[in-house]
């Protein structure tokens, strides 16, 4: 089976999906292999690097107070611990670019899924920034990849035009928020889901390919 994971290493629902996402996969050990690709999606496209104070940033794009963000957070924290993932303090939000960069050549090297999970957890537990390249590259050491090799991407620019072509394809495809799965190119799971969800859609589509046609 072939999982496409669309989502932006800043978006904290992305961080839920994917935790909850594995939590099914491993209630579904039938499902037999499974390969999941992550795919960019850029929350902020338009940022610096220095990045922006993530409340007035959240405040000023959807509108909402801080004392909303604030039970936003709470709520999204006890998401996360329930599926063993760890919220921290973020005082700022970054552009991400670089970073789907870096996974994109992880998913060549077959360390992406660890990049990813390394991502998540450095912004959304530790308040790293992920437009930083040595940061990038040190995450990169972390999922067993070669953080010389990684700096060296960075510095170049590579993969930059791979990473805007599958932005573009899945905005075809109306993708307008993330997390988005995809399952085998034909069904599509919006949302930081919790793991039932994700299992059934997983039975349903081991039951239709299983199916005699």
């Amino acid at each position: 089976m072939k999982i496409d994971f669309v989502s932006d290493v800043v978006c904290p629902w992305c961080a839920i999906g994917l935790a909850s996402l594995q939590a099914a996969l491993a209630r579904v050990p039938e499902a037999g292999p499974v390969t999941v690709h992550c795919q960019p999606f850029e929350l902020n496209p338009q940022m610096g690097p220095e990045g922006e104070d993530i409340v007035a940033h959240l405040s000023a794009k959807y509108g909402i107070s801080a004392e909303q963000i604030v039970q936003n957070r709470q709520a999204i924290q006890a998401r996360g611990e329930a599926l063993g993932f760890r919220f921290g303090a973020r005082d700022r939000t970054y552009n991400t670019f670089d970073a789907h960069r870096l996974l994109h050549w992880a998913g060549l090297q077959g360390a992406q899924l660890a990049l990813k999970r390394a991502l998540l957890q450095a912004y959304h537990g530790d308040g790293e920034n992920v437009s930083d390249h040595a940061v990038l590259a040190r995450l990169a050491e972390q999922a067993g990849l070669d953080g010389t090799q990684a700096g060296e991407i960075l510095a170049s620019g590579a993969y930059a035009a791979e990473v805007r072509e599958r932005e573009h394809f899945y905005q075809a495809q109306g993708i307008r928020s993330v997390p988005a799965v995809i399952l085998n190119d034909r069904y599509l799971i919006s949302g930081g889901q919790p793991p039932e969800v994700f299992e059934q859609a997983l039975r349903q589509v081991m039951q239709e390919t299983a199916a005699p046609r």
